[in-house]
């Protein structure tokens, strides 16, 4: 065992009880997937999604009795059906799922190449499994005295970056020894996420048999209360469609900006993903592309939200031609990206 995983500090006396110690780790924080289709155990997830007061910052005396006694005896059904569409069957898990492990280990292949055992990497769930905590644990029992959290998210949001942020600390609230702990900010404006953006965006339209007239950025939606109560989040989703529409040179009539997901009565960031969809035949848009920037990995929202259920908004209301360009998921480009900014966060540490 080498020095940096020994398990009793140097000059400790034989009974000093065992302590690894001496790593760097890599904690990569993803939304969250529910462990199956089925009613309860949508139900559980949705229950620890939809009782976070990040996302639903209404009174729980309030908000509860509604989430629990209407909400979860219908939505669990429909979200469901909505992930039984996409289900990973053969590893029986969500793609979420699937790709964030993969994610995790080709990260962790080129921070082996780098760094060897020195700098280790895993990956954790914001709601459902793996946990943070168990996670977090994991890491710090091999001996990971200094923990970079890497929450995938590109543009900040209360109720995603800070959520995380938030389970991340919660959890270290009940370990004896805590690690060190480092969080990578935002990466909204990196050159670098940029840059693949608008690759992924070039390969995938270069393969399509027709030119799309469109390319619309569906970001997911937040109530605009949050945005008048200082979220950053449309501001940041705005900038990241400046610099990519600058980044692929297009004309500015060929691009264009919504928001998806919207749930409850109040209303989201507009322009909302449905209805654009719907109008933008209307207006002359006959081929149209949707990208997610705001997803690192491909979910319930993208493959089934957008390439489905959009595509068949835009269909029928006479679109004639309909293309989804994944996420970055695991692809080269996204890995590099995101080692490079796992890199120079761990400036300092290791190196």
């Amino acid at each position: 065992m080498s020095e940096r995983r020994s398990l009793k500090p140097e000059h400790a006396p034989d009974d000093h009880p065992d302590a690894a110690f001496g790593r760097t780790g890599v904690l990569i924080a993803n939304l969250g997937t529910p462990d199956g289709y089925g009613y309860w155990q949508m139900r559980r997830y949705l229950s620890e999604f939809l009782s976070d007061r990040r996302v639903i910052d209404y009174s729980p005396w309030k908000w509860q009795p509604i989430l629990q006694l209407i909400v979860l005896t219908r939505r669990p059904f429909t979200s469901g059906k909505a992930y039984e569409s996409i289900w990973n069957k053969e590893a029986d898990e969500s793609p979420l799922a699937t790709i964030t492990k993969e994610q995790t280990k080709r990260l962790s292949e080129r921070l082996d190449d780098e760094f060897g055992d020195e700098v280790v990497a895993d990956y954790c769930m914001r709601y459902g499994n793996p946990s943070t905590q168990s996670k977090l644990r994991g890491l710090a029992g091999r001996g990971c005295r200094r923990i970079l959290f890497l929450p995938l998210y590109p543009q900040y949001s209360a109720a995603t970056t800070a959520s995380a942020n938030d389970k991340l600390f919660r959890s270290l609230a009940d370990m004896n020894w805590q690690p060190t702990v480092r969080v990578v900010e935002p990466y909204f404006d990196d050159p670098r996420y940029i840059d693949a953006l608008a690759r992924s965006i070039e390969q995938a339209i270069g393969s399509l048999e027709f030119e799309p007239d469109l390319l619309l950025a569906s970001y997911h939606g937040l109530p605009k209360r949050y945005l008048d109560q200082g979220d950053p989040y449309h501001c940041h989703c705005r900038k990241t469609s400046r610099l990519l529409l600058a980044r692929l040179g297009w004309d500015p009539g060929r691009f264009a900006t919504s928001f998806q997901s919207r749930f409850g009565p109040e209303e989201w960031l507009r322009p909302y993903t449905i209805e654009e969809a719907v109008r933008l035949p209307r207006e002359g848009v006959k081929s149209l592309a949707v990208v997610a920037p705001g997803f690192a990995s491909d979910c319930v929202e993208t493959l089934e939200e957008i390439d489905m259920g959009i595509r068949e908004a835009f269909l029928g209301a006479g679109g004639e031609e309909f293309a989804y360009v994944p996420c970055l998921n695991a692809g080269d480009g996204h890995i590099d990206m995101l080692f490079e900014l796992v890199r120079d966060n761990l400036s300092g540490w290791v190196g």
